[in-house]
């Protein structure tokens, strides 16, 4: 992937070394070394983020907690800043046209690195969570060691794979300003399933996916970026982190009542969806079966 070629973002903020508890990443060489991840599952870097925050709830707004200092300006001669940067840049050409072509202004989220741990109006998150979106801030948070994980755990180092990361967060961000999450979070209280096979938590999840596809679609067409293998590193990665393949390895079983994120080949269909149509209109995983 020729990720150069992307504008670079001012908003990749930098929270520093948090109050998380595990091993210290200092300099530039990001590693996930010690710490412990929520079982296998919490290597899936598309989780619900209110639930992994201890919050349970995908629409909430929470009270920002106090930070003890404010994050600054990530530093721009770090290559992994540099490359978060650059797809996060592409993440708002994208979504800002889109948003402008239907009479709407775009509101840029804010992608804060850490390390260990890190302090957001959703609540305190370690490492461990891996990537996610907080909607009480509309921000995503990232620690650069989780690409690391993803090549020594699911052997998955493409630029591409990361860059798909970074776009379905964004692609939660698109949820809530759109009001995905306070309608999914309207019909859990009305009663509505939020786990399982064709549950909300699956359906919300699957619509990210679908568009980060369309953000892939959309950045091809600019900036003809791509190489041979690219979307194969993303599909692989989608592959990987299906609700079905993670159970099967971590417990060697598949509990189809206990997903949250769709299978592998729901996730890797969504995704496609998204890729080839370039059209928002088509990731619509809340209408009909899955």
């Amino acid at each position: 992937m020729l990720w150069q070629k992307g504008r670079r973002s001012d908003n990749v903020e930098d929270a520093g070394e948090g109050r998380g508890g595990g091993p210290s990443f200092g300099g530039r060489g990001l590693g996930l070394g010690g710490i412990v991840i929520l079982a296998i599952l919490g290597l899936v870097f598309f989780k619900d983020p209110t639930a992994l925050l201890g919050q349970g709830d995908p629409g909430a707004s929470v009270s920002p907690q106090t930070r003890e200092e404010a994050p600054h300006r990530a530093a721009a001669d770090d290559p992994q800043v540099d490359f978060v940067r650059a797809i996060l840049g592409e993440t708002e050409d994208t979504w800002g046209e889109i948003f402008a072509a239907n009479g709407q202004q775009y509101e840029q989220p804010k992608l804060v690195l850490f390390r260990n741990g890190v302090r957001t109006a959703c609540g305190s998150a370690s490492s461990a969570v891996g990537p996610f979106y907080c909607p009480g801030d509309h921000k995503v948070y990232l620690d650069l060691g989780f690409f690391q994980e993803m090549q020594t755990r699911f052997h998955e180092a493409g630029d591409f794979a990361r860059a798909y990361v970074i776009a379905h967060e964004v692609g939660h961000h698109v949820q809530n300003l759109v009001g995905v999450f306070d309608k999914v979070n309207d019909a859990r209280r009305r009663g509505a399933s939020l786990q399982g096979a064709s549950g909300l938590s699956v359906r919300q999840e699957l619509q990210a996916d679908c568009f980060a596809g369309v953000w892939a679609n959309h950045s091809q067409q600019r900036q003809h970026w791509l190489q041979e293998g690219d979307i194969e590193s993303a599909i692989n990665a989608a592959t990987a982190i299906g609700d079905d393949a993670l159970q099967e390895q971590a417990q060697g079983r598949v509990v189809p009542d206990s997903f949250t994120h769709g299978t592998s080949a729901q996730r890797v269909h969504w995704f496609r969806t998204g890729l080839e149509s370039g059209d928002v209109g088509k990731c619509n995983t809340f209408s009909g079966a899955i």
